[in-house]
């Protein structure tokens, strides 16, 4: 966002002064610290088209799964790695207090409002929820949260999230893996091509990319990939 843009979306939230000046040193700020790989996870950076950044992931399976996600969800409008850290007090299972900095995996814009976001494995939940019990919590609902990180948020009117693995489908992420390179896809396609792989669709809806190739001579499957990534055609089964 722009900084006019910026300020018209802090207006729609009704954010106090006191929330716009956190959120405006958040966006100004680089990531506050350099994510390391460990001996289960693969780290690395993903260079953002909406960011205009490389953003950094801790886990290829989850962090990465998750910037796929928000880079291509139209309510998402900005999102920070590794955001500056808060304090938070908690007890662990003996009931001793423990009090340490805190550096959550994104901070993100949504149209909706402003969130911090912490993304772990459920496994890994429920392990870190048998020593810290009382920083991890798994609602009747079944869903996560974190009290020490949802009390800081409140303090300035925002929220506090704890998001898990299995809020990632597989098949859709992939998918869009796949099409990273479509997505960038600059080149005009043949307006005859366009219409006639629209028309094919339309024709039978549901058909495979297999099929429409078949019955369309000239037509490559990169034709028909950049417009899906494009957004000119939906509805391809694309396991085929």
């Amino acid at each position: 966002m722009t900084d006019d843009e910026f300020d018209h979306w802090c207006r729609q939230q009704q954010l106090t002064v006191s929330c716009k000046d956190l959120i405006a040193a958040i966006r100004a700020a680089p990531p506050s610290r350099r994510v390391q790989g460990r001996a289960k996870n693969v780290s690395g950076v993903y260079p953002s088209r909406k960011m205009g950044q490389t953003i950094q992931f801790e886990s290829h399976t989850v962090e990465l799964w998750a910037i796929y996600q928000m880079e291509h969800d139209p309510q998402v409008l900005e999102f920070y790695d590794q955001p500056p850290p808060f304090k938070i007090q908690y007890q662990n299972q003996n009931g001793r207090k423990i009090g340490h900095y805190h550096t959550p995996d994104f901070f993100v814009l949504r149209t909706s409002g402003a969130a911090w976001e912490e993304w772990k494995t459920e496994t890994e939940l429920k392990r870190l929820a048998q020593k810290y019990p009382s920083r991890y919590q798994k609602t009747e609902t079944g869903h996560w949260h974190c009290p020490p990180g949802e009390a800081y948020a409140a303090s300035f009117g925002l929220t506090y999230h704890v998001r898990t693995d299995t809020e990632l489908n597989p098949v859709f992420t992939q998918n869009l893996m796949f099409l990273e390179d479509y997505f960038r896809f600059t080149a005009n396609i043949p307006h005859s091509i366009t219409e006639q792989i629209k028309s094919a669709v339309q024709a039978t809806p549901g058909t495979t990319i297999a099929t429409t190739l078949a019955s369309i001579p000239g037509v490559r499957a990169n034709d028909i990939y950049a417009m899906i990534a494009t957004e000119q055609l939906y509805s391809i089964d694309q396991s085929c």
